[in-house]
Order: structure tokens, then sequence, then C-alpha cells
């Protein structure tokens, strides 16, 4: 049987009844990366702070970093998502969680979209960042103790800056999860990109071209991700330490 494409679906009236299929889909996409820019945000700022604090010499410190990542890294993303959205709200005060549990839509699934995910990723960060430390020579601190900073502005000044050279291409394909990954918050209510183009498939049918487009838009936008990454890793990279000018330089 030959399946008869139907392109001109995407400018027809969606479910809604105020928009087309096509800024159904747009509009999706915006929440899919307003969900991984604020994610994306806690990623990076307590990733950075447990990936410091597992290198730290505060074998405490380092226990806890340890037992977030664990934690965090053991349980399947769904299930976080599900934890935040149904279950947060029954553990808070009673004022609270009815406020919670009240928000309009779509407020009440993307918050916990959001931190859900961040939290999940800042674990993977972690990861990144204490190998990115680790992989610096041991001159690098000993350099910062010799100069008279103290700890952190060793680690804010030496070694974070050239850790971050290091593990740019990991953080590039965290950057990539992170955008696909918002897909998972469909089971919570979220209508985003995923979510937009099962909307479309189930009121029009029209299966192929529904997930065509999402497709089409998820390669786009991570093909975009990762040049910016790429001319960012560029530009920061110092000649004859680490990044794509060494690289360059070898051939």
């Amino acid at each position: 049987m030959n399946y008869h494409w139907n392109w001109g679906i995407f400018w027809e009236m969606s479910a809604d009844g105020r928009h087309t299929w096509f800024m159904t889909l747009i509009m999706g996409l915006g929440w899919s990366l307003a969900t991984a820019f604020c994610a994306g945000i806690i990623a990076i700022s307590l990733g950075t702070a447990l990936g410091v604090i597992r290198t730290t010499p505060y074998k405490w410190a380092v226990r806890l970093g340890n037992a977030y990542v664990e934690l965090f890294r053991n349980i399947p993303l769904l299930v976080q998502l599900f934890l935040w959205f149904f279950v947060m709200p029954e553990l808070l005060p009673k004022a609270m969680g009815t406020a919670i549990k009240q928000m309009s839509p779509p407020w009440a699934s993307f918050v916990p979209a959001f931190i859900g995910l961040g939290l999940f990723t800042a674990a993977r960060v972690s990861e990144q960042v204490r190998a990115g430390i680790q992989a610096l020579p041991r001159g690098q601190a000993a350099a910062g103790t010799a100069m008279g900073l103290t700890l952190a502005q060793t680690y804010r000044y030496i070694l974070l800056p050239m850790a971050f050279r290091i593990i740019m291409p990991p953080l590039t394909s965290e950057t990539m999860n992170l955008i696909k990954n918002t897909s998972v918050a469909l089971t919570i209510g979220l209508i985003e990109l995923t979510a937009a183009a099962r909307s479309m498939q189930e009121f029009t049918f029209q299966v192929f071209e529904a997930f065509t487009a999402a497709t089409v838009i998820y390669i786009v936008v991570n093909l975009t991700v990762v040049n910016l990454m790429r001319w960012f890793e560029k530009s920061i990279a110092i000649p004859g330490f680490v990044g794509p000018q060494v690289a360059e330089g070898a051939h």
C-alpha cells in the first residue's frame, strides 16, 4: 500500500482552533528549548559545584557529592519527573502543595520538568567536571598555592577555567542530550515538541508528517548547538594546551 504524503496538513488549523499545526510544533519547540535552558542553568551551576566538591581534600564533602551523583544517576529520569510532579507537592506544607497543584498549564508541568531534568543532568555534569579537574597536572594546583591563593581562588582562577576547556566536547554531547531529554516531559503533561507532534498525529492521523517534522526540527536544533559549541570551544582554546587549536596544529 502506497502512503500519500500530505504536507499541506501543517497549514491547517490545529486542535486548539487558534494556530496551524506548524505553529503548534514551533510552540512545542519553544517549550523544549525553554525547559532545556532552565534545566541547563541548574545542571551547570550545581554540577560544577558538585564536581569541585568531589575533588577537594574534605572527605565528608566528597562523600556527600558522591552520594548525590549515585542517587540521581541511578534513578531513571522518568521516575524522577514523576516524583517531582506527583509526589513532591504532597510532601510540602498543605498550602504550598495546593498552590503548586493549582498552577495553570503549562507552568504546572514546566516547573517540575526543568527542576527534575536539571537535577538529573547535574549529576552527569559533575562527573565531567570532576574528570576535567583530575586530568590537570598537579602542578596547576601547586602553582596556585605558591602564589598565595586560597583553595577557592585556585579553583576559580586556575583549575576550573582549564578544566572546562578540557570537557567542552563532552559538555556539547550533554547539551544535546539535555535538549532530547525534554521529550520525557510529555509524560507529565508538558506540550513540548514531541508532545506537539504526538497531538498532531492523534488528531490528523498523519503519523509520518508529524514525526518527520519533529525529527527534522530536532536535527536542525542539535546541529546548531553542535556548531555553536565548536565555535565556543575554538574561541577559548589555548594553543599548546588543549582544544581544537592543538589538534589543528598537529596536522
